[in-house]
């Protein structure tokens, strides 16, 4: 028997952008500056500024990335189940890939509440996604620390 999906409404389907709001960007590389220098952070934002979307299941995004599914009362997951339910149309992800082989789990750069919010309207959402590789340091600042 196949396993079904967590539907938090039968009527409720997630309803995506074609491409990532401007503003998203922006985001996606002050998170990523407190993860790496801002040379690469800005060179992993200018690549996902310029890769396809690609879909990935809710649940993988999560599992990927290792973080835990946010609940309802989180604030901003409750604002995005709101646009769901009102047919509002939500921004695709911004991601960087991890590292199997070191253990690196996947970061979502922008758009974790949204990633919450679309596996609790069903697990098997598919999100559109940008997912960009981690960006080599800059030669400029090469040997900032």
């Amino acid at each position: 028997m196949a396993k079904e999906s967590r539907k938090n409404s039968p009527a409720a389907s997630v309803i995506w952008l074609s491409e990532p709001q401007e503003h998203d960007y922006p985001a996606a590389e002050r998170y990523l500056a407190l993860l790496t220098d801002d040379v690469s952070a800005a060179a992993t934002v200018q690549a996902l500024r310029s890769l396809p979307v690609t879909h990935q299941l809710a649940k993988d995004i999560l599992r990927a990335s290792g973080l835990p599914l946010l609940t309802k009362e989180n604030p901003h997951v409750a604002s995005d189940l709101a646009k769901i339910a009102a047919g509002k149309k939500l921004s695709p992800v911004l991601m960087v890939r991890g590292d199997l082989r070191s253990g690196i789990a996947a970061q979502i750069a922008d758009g974790y509440h949204r990633v919450c919010a679309s596996y609790l309207t069903d697990e098997n959402t598919p999100i559109p996604v940008k997912l960009a590789p981690v960006a080599a340091r800059g030669t400029a600042g090469a040997g900032a620390g």
